[in-house]
């Protein structure tokens, strides 16, 4: 299931958008914190070919799957 949308809101925290319509407010920081410093965290870009999140212009990037899991996991759903 691909990213198609993201928003980063504080630090790590970020509500991703996914292919099936779901929006999910989760915190990233346990996942990326050691690859992707806080003041790296405006480098953040979609990958619309892949569906993943990229940080530091695609030195970082999730994979869409895990990020999927990983957000279902802490996971805030927004209404569409």
């Amino acid at each position: 299931m691909k990213l198609i949308n993201f928003k980063q809101l504080k630090n790590y925290i970020f509500i991703l958008t996914f292919e099936n319509g779901e929006n999910i407010e989760t915190d990233l920081k346990t996942l990326i914190e050691r690859h992707v410093s806080i003041k790296d965290l405006n480098t953040a870009q979609l990958n619309k070919e892949w569906g993943c999140l990229e940080f530091n212009h695609g030195m970082v990037d999730i994979d869409p799957k895990t990020l999927y899991q990983f957000s279902m996991t802490l996971h805030h759903k927004i209404a569409a």
